[in-house]
């Protein structure tokens, strides 16, 4: 269940490798990146919750990748099939051999999230920008707003797997009952049940308010520094392993809202701390809150 990197996406960015993640190889810095913007075997991808954002500007060469419209189907409640998601990437010039780097808005939050999806389909050979666009634009780095036109590849896609990094209902409410390590990565007012959304945002229909039974408050967020990028390893052990016990060996599932904000601590706990089983239920609350007879808590953690 833990994350596999690829032959192919294994060098590692000096700028990282001080950090002591376990796995440095999958994040780049703003400064490796600027060195190989014109790379032609790195496909550079936005992925943002401002869906109008890449089109006010973007890092020179990169394509959007909308969250909504490009990665979830448009009549389930699922993500894209493998032939909507081969088409997505033999548009965008994309096959096994070239890189891809994502980047986005609010840290990196959707980014993480596409980069999520990316998995499901067994893509490794892929990164994450770190500090994502806030750190390009803080160090004052081009932006433009050419779309960029590449030939189409063969790339064929693998049926998608979901078994590994994703949970459902179902197996959410199993591991529940079972006391396993659940990481509630949404704001402390909607843990506790104050809030039914994310503060200045709109509610998005969910009828109750309050967390998983059993779940720990770790707010995503925790994991970023001021500019956007990671805190090192040892920052983050000291949050999920000193602070909230978990250790590396526990088979842990991580929820927000939609499955976005889950994607980012995902990605620190399986790829920055080495954590082998760590599963994204993407269903989140606006299922669990939804949910008949669906059990939960309300108040501070316990």
């Amino acid at each position: 269940m833990g994350a596999t990197i690829t032959g192919n996406a294994s060098a590692v960015d000096p700028g990282i490798a001080g950090k002591g993640y376990v796995h440095p190889e999958v994040l780049v810095s703003t400064n490796w990146l600027a060195d190989h913007i014109d790379d032609p075997n790195i496909r550079i991808i936005e992925s943002d919750e401002d869906v109008l954002l890449y089109d006010t500007g973007h890092i020179p060469g990169a394509q959007k990748v909308d969250w909504h419209q490009d990665l979830n189907d448009p009549v389930l409640r699922d993500y894209v099939s493998s032939e909507q998601f081969e088409k997505l990437l033999r548009e965008k010039g994309i096959d096994e051999s070239t890189m891809v780097v994502f980047y986005g808005d609010k840290n990196n939050w959707w980014a993480a999230y596409a980069f999520w999806v990316f998995q499901l389909f067994g893509f490794t050979n892929a990164k994450l920008l770190d500090g994502g666009r806030i750190k390009w634009e803080q160090e004052g780095r081009p932006f433009n707003t050419d779309v960029p036109r590449l030939a189409k590849t063969s790339y064929k896609a693998p049926k998608r797997s979901d078994e590994r990094i994703r949970a459902f209902f179902q197996q959410v409410r199993e591991h529940s009952a079972a006391g396993k390590p659940l990481i509630d990565v949404r704001s402390p007012e909607e843990y506790t049940g104050q809030r039914t959304h994310m503060p200045d945002y709109p509610q998005e229909g969910t009828l109750r308010g309050g967390h998983i039974k059993g779940a720990r408050s770790i707010p995503w967020a925790r994991a970023a520094n001021p500019d956007g990028s990671f805190k090192d390893a040892a920052s983050l052990r000291a949050i999920y392993e000193q602070e909230k016990g978990l250790k590396k060996g526990d088979d842990i599932v991580a929820y927000c809202r939609i499955g976005e904000r889950s994607s980012h601590t995902w990605f620190v706990l399986s790829y920055l701390l080495g954590y082998d089983r760590v599963r994204n239920y993407d269903g989140s609350w606006t299922e669990w809150g939804n949910a008949v007879r669906a059990p939960i808590e309300k108040g501070p953690e316990k």
